[in-house]
């Protein structure tokens, strides 16, 4: 079990903080990275994993919202632009431009060539820092791409934003990573039971989920980032909000490469929203549903995998056709969208994934609404000025809370690993060189990882056909990155769940291995816990 977690647990109760901020998705990922690194002292805490909800059911996408030029959202596209690009230069390792090839089917509610003229209005908006855009006939879309059926097509367009290149998940927990490095007590799978403000403190009950133990968090304000959950959250507290949520639920699949072209495919499915398929490493990943749901608790219905199946069939040329048995896995989860009022009666398709942050100054208490993954280093610069604003000492107003390190760094790590040899090490079914991988998953940590080599080169091997984990980024797992369940690992830190079928992970000979590295004595209940679930989910 994770004796940093083990220690993080018992420093909450120890001393009061700052600032709780209850929920470790991207918001409250950011939020405790952004107000630690300006040297506040902060705590945060999840009943469940980091980024166990909607941050690791994404599309891995960090994009500026051009489909929002359609409901004339400018300011909108605009402000999402600039965080794309802004999160492009922070992260040049991890947030990359990637071309999306976009086929409008004849009959469409807009031309082709209009729909080229609004990506051309995008580029100019997103201040030109990708490629530029180009309209695209049918006939060349075919000749790019002869997977997509373009008997329908009246042409096309393609132009560039941005995707993760590991996992949403894995962006998510850096921040987490990235708020440690600068004081901050986190944990995961810690349950706030309830929250009272009791003078100048709020106090908050908390239970450790995996000891049972009972304990309580005190500090001078309170911010609930529980995405999906955060209503419910206020009414727990007693939180009375103009803002509140509606609930669309989005659901992915992933299946086996479709096309080696490293591009997003996009079109118009038949109910007129955005259907993609999006690369990820040997897989594709093809959605989303888009359904209004009232709960944020969802799972993968047959109408779902239905939807997705036929619409990916129609749009393109594959023989055989997809079935329900090249599923390799599915992705669920809702998108928080934020409407004044109780909620329940705006028109849902229309509303944005913008983001409020609602105040209230007499009980230091902050709630967080809606949002998206593009937009985060906003969040965390937005949390930071509320916080200041409530008389919460924020010392260092102007440090750099986000990032990878400097070149400097990276050229540093990157010629100890040329010396050492290390891309000759990498494993043949990997998609990218040792080196590359290292250090966009670990930064600073990387260097670790070269110690460790150097100490016993077998170390470097995967320890799971196709994983592309090796046994020494498992060790660093262990020590570093409070994993509680192997699902923790598996589906969050690492998307091996995501890339390789249930039937090849069980069969792997190194998964008990990676489980005794992970969680020692308690590898063998850790093991049958997750074989159990993933039976049970399948």
């Amino acid at each position: 079990m994770s004796t940093l977690r083990d220690s993080n647990v018992r420093k909450l109760a120890q001393k009061p903080f700052d600032v709780l901020v209850l929920g470790a998705g991207i918001n409250g990922a950011v939020a405790a990275a952004s107000l630690a690194g300006r040297g506040v002292r902060v705590a945060l805490i999840d009943s469940g994993d980091f980024a166990g909800g909607v941050s690791s059911n994404s599309s891995n996408l960090a994009w500026g919202g051009i489909k929002y030029l359609e409901s004339l959202e400018f300011l909108l596209v605009n402000k999402l632009c600039k965080s794309r690009n802004r999160l492009m230069q922070a992260y040049p390792s991890t947030v990359k431009e990637i071309r999306f090839l976009t086929t409008v089917q004849r009959g469409f509610r807009f031309p082709p060539f209009f729909i080229y003229l609004g990506s051309l209005l995008y580029w100019v908006m997103g201040r030109f820092a990708t490629r530029a855009p180009r309209f695209i006939s049918a006939r060349a879309i075919e000749s790019a791409e002869p997977v997509i059926n373009t008997s329908k097509a009246a042409g096309g367009l393609e132009y560039s934003d941005c995707y993760l290149y590991d996992n949403d998940a894995r962006f998510v927990f850096n921040f987490v990573r990235k708020s440690l490095n600068f004081g901050c007590i986190a944990a995961n799978y810690v349950k706030a039971l309830n929250s009272t403000r009791q003078g100048d403190e709020w106090l908050t009950q908390i239970r450790d989920e995996v000891s049972g133990e009972i304990s309580e968090i005190r500090s001078h304000a309170l911010i609930n980032a529980c995405g999906p959950w955060a209503d419910a959250e206020n009414t727990l507290t007693g939180q009375a909000t103009a803002h509140h949520h509606l609930f669309s639920k989005g659901v992915h699949l992933i299946v086996d490469q479709i096309t080696d072209n490293k591009r997003v495919l996009t079109f118009f499915a038949s109910d007129g929203r955005m259907f993609f398929l999006i690369p990820m490493g040997p897989k594709t990943c093809i959605g989303t549903t888009d359904a209004q749901v009232n709960s944020p608790e969802v799972g993968v219905s047959e109408e779902d995998r239905n939807f997705i199946l036929e619409n990916a069939n129609a749009l393109l040329d594959i023989n055989p056709p997809l079935t329900r048995a090249n599923v390799v896995a599915e992705r669920v989860g809702v998108r928080p969208l934020v409407v004044e009022g109780e909620g329940g009666e705006a028109d849902w398709v229309q509303l944005s994934r913008k983001h409020v942050v609602e105040v209230d100054q007499a009980r230091r208490h902050l709630s967080i609404f809606g949002g998206k993954l593009t937009d985060c280093l906003n969040v965390g610069d937005e949390i930071a000025d509320h916080v200041q604003q409530l008389g919460i000492s924020v010392p260092q107003a102007d440090n750099l809370w986000y990032g990878e390190p400097g070149n400097d760094l990276r050229a540093e790590f990157m010629l100890q690993a040329q010396l050492m040899n290390l891309d000759a090490l990498t494993d043949p079914s990997s998609s990218e060189p040792l080196s590359e991988r290292f250090w966009r998953r670990y930064a600073e940590s990387a260097f670790g990882l070269l110690e460790r080599i150097r100490e016993d080169e077998s170390v470097a091997a995967l320890l799971i056909e196709n994983a592309e984990y090796t046994r020494c980024e498992i060790e660093l797992a262990a020590r570093l990155e409070m994993i509680v369940k192997l699902e923790d690992f598996m589906r969050r830190r690492s998307k091996i769940e995501q890339v390789v079928k249930r039937e090849a992970i069980v069969s792997a000979p190194g998964l008990r291995e990676a489980c005794q590295i992970l969680f020692g004595e308690d590898a063998d209940e850790r093991l049958e816990e997750y074989l159990t679930a993933t039976a049970t989910a399948k």
